[in-house]
């Protein structure tokens, strides 16, 4: 009975551990955002890569997943003559949850990875070091951008994703299932809400930061050559993925609790 539980043991203080370094990391990275000075080129820069170069698979994902969810949608209503909720239902759950969630897992296997082996490439070169010799903190170079950038980008490639997944549901809804145009805008624009903008946009800056904070992190702290950048990428995606699903849970449960 004594490994078992030595092992779980260990793994737990383990968790805990990492959990307090990376508590750690990101208060000292929100530190250096609200102090000056602020490199607003380098801000530019990351909003660039990752909201104009996210774009595409945002977009396509957004589409389809819009269409699928009406073509769904609409056959699970017809059992119970309900086709007619097709448009109200398709823009709650992309607006509520499908938009800031597919979005924000597309651009943290995009962004996190390309965050984690391009800090971790160097650490490992000792790049970042150099920049400590030059007297220019790593945290307000190379971190703070990139947390800021993600935060200020996310909720724009979120609204975009919104608008185009209600795209998807109308072109397959009106063009396939034979519902009426007029109708379809008419209901989609009675059943969104301000409350559902609002947490879609809060979701997706929440996102947006876990998105630069898992991918910088695990990328700052990489050891061990090109093996050691690897691990730090795969591990920077799985942990952005795990923080976006946790945080959305916690975001739905405290805006729509009372639904």
């Amino acid at each position: 009975m004594t490994n078992p539980l030595a092992i779980i043991g260990r793994v737990f203080l383990s968790a805990l551990a990492e959990i307090g370094r990376l508590s750690a990391f990101a208060a000292e990275a929100i530190s250096h955002i609200v102090r000056p000075p602020i490199y607003w080129r380098l801000i530019a820069q990351q909003m660039w890569l990752i909201g104009y170069n996210s774009l595409p698979v945002v977009g396509m994902t957004a589409l389809f997943t819009g269409a699928a969810l009406a073509q769904q949608i609409y056959v699970g209503g017809s059992r119970f003559n309900a086709e007619s909720v097709v448009p109200g239902v398709v823009v709650i759950a992309i607006v509520r949850e499908l938009g800031p969630v597919l979005g924000g897992l597309m651009v943290a296997g995009r962004v996190s990875s390309a965050m984690a082996a391009e800090l971790g490439t160097m650490r490992v070169t000792e790049q970042i070091d150099a920049l400590v010799t030059l007297s220019t903190d790593p945290f307000k170079y190379l971190i703070a951008p990139r947390l800021i950038a993600a935060v200020l980008t996310l909720p724009m490639l979120v609204i975009i994703a919104n608008i185009i997944g209600v795209l998807g549901g109308y072109i397959i809804g009106t063009g396939k299932l034979g519902l009426n145009e007029a109708t379809y805008l008419q209901v989609t624009s009675d059943f969104l809400e301000q409350s559902d903008v609002i947490s879609s946009l809060v979701k997706a800056a929440v996102f947006g930061f876990f998105v630069a904070l898992m991918g910088s992190y695990h990328g700052y702290n990489s050891r061990g050559g090109a093996q050691g950048v690897g691990k730090a990428t795969t591990n920077a995606v799985v942990s952005a993925f795990i923080a976006i699903l946790m945080s959305n849970l916690i975001i739905t449960v405290i805006v729509f609790g009372a639904d």
